[in-house]
Formats: structure tokens, C-alpha cells, sequence
């Protein structure tokens, strides 16, 4: 009865590792940072950067000048979304709700933010378009920190 029961065990174990391995891995897949985002995504999501983002957030996606520096108004100037900014310090996430809600609604705290949500004006799809653009312009070491902390969340 006892080798019985340690075999029992030992395949419930197994089964249930195989199971969450499954499950982990749906997860990841879902979650995970568009790396291998196709070029026709990439071009669709440069095109609704180019129409939605680029007048404050830039062409190249430089941001505004001073990026740092508050503003009279208490806000701060549009960062830049190359490798120069800190957009990809940020989670895919994140940077979705960023981009569908608003800075201020991410933030909370009575934050103010010249950066609105774009729920009525992009689908989800587009908006993840736009942030698999951004991520395609960033060099390896960018791309693979953003990815790294977005299978963390």
C-alpha cells in the first residue's frame, strides 16, 4: 500500500507540474511583449503614431524639449519613446493602459497630465499597434528589458 500510494503521489506531482507548465506558458503568450510583431503591424501602428502621437511625443519619437523639466502649469512636457526616454522602463501593461486611459488615470493621486486616454479614438488593436512601433525602433538591450519586465507583471 505505501509503494502504491508514493507511486500515486508521484504521478498526481507530475501531472500537475505538466498542467502548470500548460497554463503558464498560455499566460506568457498572452502577455508577453510583441517582439515578433509583424511588418504590417509595425507600419500600421507608425502610421497611427505618425496621426495621433507625433505632435507632442515627435516625429522620431524625440518628446519635447526638456522632457524632465516641469512646466509652468505643473505638468511635465511629452517624453521621448526612443531609447533616450523611460517608456521602456514600463510593462506592455502599463503602456497600454497609459495609452487607452490616460497618465493621470494610471497615476491617480490627483496627477495631472497633458497625455489623454485614447479609448475613443483607437481600438485596443490599434493602440498595441502603436506600441509595437515604438518597441521596434528600440535597440536589443531596450526591447529585452521592457520584454523581461513585462513577463513579470
Amino acid at each position: 500500500m505505501g509503494k502504491t500510494l508514493r507511486n500515486t503521489v508521484g504521478i498526481g506531482l507530475v501531472v500537475g507540474g505538466v498542467i502548470l507548465a500548460i497554463f503558464t506558458g498560455w499566460h506568457h503568450a498572452g502577455t508577453a511583449s510583441n517582439s515578433v510583431a509583424s511588418a504590417e503591424v509595425i507600419a500600421q501602428g507608425r502610421q497611427i503614431y505618425a496621426d495621433q502621437c507625433a505632435a507632442c511625443h515627435g516625429a522620431d519619437l524625440e518628446g519635447q524639449p526638456d522632457w524632465r523639466t516641469q512646466l509652468p502649469s505643473g505638468r511635465s512636457p511629452a517624453p521621448p519613446h526612443d531609447e533616450t526616454g523611460h517608456t521602456w522602463h514600463h510593462s506592455d501593461e502599463v503602456l497600454f493602459r497609459i495609452v487607452k486611459e490616460g497618465t493621470a488615470a494610471i497615476v491617480g493621486g490627483g496627477y495631472e497630465s497633458d497625455m489623454p486616454g485614447f479609448a475613443d479614438v483607437l481600438s485596443d488593436a490599434e493602440i498595441r499597434a502603436v506600441l509595437d512601433f515604438i518597441k521596434s525602433t528600440w535597440p536589443e538591450r531596450e526591447r529585452a528589458y521592457q520584454e523581461n519586465v513585462s513577463q513579470a507583471n
